[in-house]
């Protein structure tokens, strides 16, 4: 089939999938694909909650057996993002494993093997566009359905886990102005640790929430803090207010005997300007012309901490090109069994070893650093990591310095 043919094609394979019950996607892409690349075997397999192994969605409880998430032909279809055509060896197919990512969240890999005649570039464009239109649709049965989150575990999580996941947006986001790649550690069984982000058509806002304490609790504590945030932001309140907000919903519950600290940002998409409240421990490097530089803003008062605490925004510049990447407290203030701090020494070293890399694989290689650095992966504290690449609009402005505003 060619590319204009294959490409008039999907509006119906589209159709077909929305209109099948939310568990049937994958029986339903495996006939479409059939039908018009002549497809012999179909896959989809879901990327883990740990970022390690890809997971067959099958009939569960019973799952198929994973596969790396960063070796291998599937892995390294994930990882790099591209399509990755594997030659089956005494067969006349081809296998191919095509990355399935929703507006940069990268939910996995669809396999699907072909007639080794038919895997030209062509075709492969075309599995591609089925891919993604595939993901939209996991994306959307996830409401409907628990399979495709059960599909992502490779153990149970606990309760303050499953609190956590359900609250983020996702683990990446990409428009033209920025790429975004989040990673979260321990995955099952995170507790205090968030990040969360929203878009709109001139404006992006950040921010990464530690919420003190441990499981339950700590997970309780961030669900109010980020929910506050949300509430205010979508008032449409300016940075400070959100954060005051904030600040007086988590006082009001718990009376100052606990809070969360959050680290707020809203970017120009115009201009590169960025708003920022430091409300708390979370610290944000740049990567950039000069090296690696740790942004000094003022530091606030955590969330909750007292009542009415007033905030005050500040401000600094962003060019096309540099990297951003916001850590909590469990990243940069996590000591090796040495008493080394992560964040002065080794975090430094893996940002620049990952300056090539993409958003997803540098957030992904801190927590891997971290944990080498701990010796160990059980963690005593969540570690949030979030990578911003800044690619902008049309105006690479001088950097301000932060300034009270």
């Amino acid at each position: 089939m060619d590319a204009v043919n294959a490409s008039e094609s999907f509006p119906s394979a589209e159709s077909r999938l929305r209109a099948v019950p939310p568990h049937a996607l994958v029986a339903t892409a495996g006939s479409l694909l059939a039908e018009r690349f002549g497809a012999q075997d179909v896959a989809l397999l879901l990327a883990d909650y740990g970022l390690t192994v890809l997971q067959p969605v099958t009939h569960l409880p019973h799952t198929g057996e994973p596969v790396s998430a960063y070796d291998g032909p599937a892995g390294t279809a994930f990882t790099s993002q591209k399509p990755v055509v594997e030659v089956i060896a005494d067969t006349a197919t081809e296998r191919v494993h095509l990355p399935i990512t929703v507006r940069g969240d990268r939910l996995g890999i669809l396999t699907v093997r072909v007639p080794a005649t038919s895997a030209d570039p062509a075709t492969v464009l075309g599995l591609g566009e089925f891919a993604t239109a595939l993901g939209h649709e996991v994306a959307t049965a996830g409401r409907d359905t628990d399979l495709y989150l059960q599909a992502r575990r490779t153990r149970r999580l606990t309760l303050a886990a499953e609190m956590q996941w359900q609250l983020l947006p996702g683990r990446g986001c990409a428009r033209r102005e920025y790429t975004i790649g989040a990673h979260l550690e321990p995955a099952y069984a995170v507790g205090g640790d968030n990040f969360d982000w929203s878009t709109s058509a001139d404006h992006l806002t950040l921010t990464v929430t530690d919420g003190m304490g441990q499981g339950i609790d700590a997970s309780l504590l961030t669900s109010l803090a980020v929910s506050a945030l949300r509430n205010a932001r979508r008032a449409g309140i300016g940075l400070a207010d959100q954060a005051a907000l904030a600040d007086q919903a988590v006082f009001a519950q718990y009376g100052g005997k606990a809070y969360a600290s959050t680290l707020l940002l809203r970017f120009e998409l115009d201009t590169g300007t960025v708003r920022a409240v430091d409300a708390g421990s979370p610290q944000l490097y740049r990567l950039g012309d000069t090296g690696i530089d740790l942004i000094e803003l003022e530091a606030q008062l955590p969330l909750g901490m007292f009542e009415e605490t007033p905030y005050e925004e500040q401000t600094f510049q962003v060019a096309p090109g540099d990297r951003l990447v916001a850590i909590s407290t469990g990243v940069h203030g996590t000591r090796s069994a040495t008493g080394d701090v992560f964040g002065e020494r080794a975090l430094r070293q893996i940002l620049s070893a990952t300056r090539q890399t993409p958003p997803h694989e540098t957030a992904r290689a801190v927590v891997a650093g971290l944990i080498e650095h701990f010796g160990s992966k059980d963690l005593t504290s969540d570690a949030a990591v979030v990578c911003l690449d800044w690619t902008g609009r049309n105006i690479d402005r001088a950097r301000l310095t932060p300034e009270a505003t």
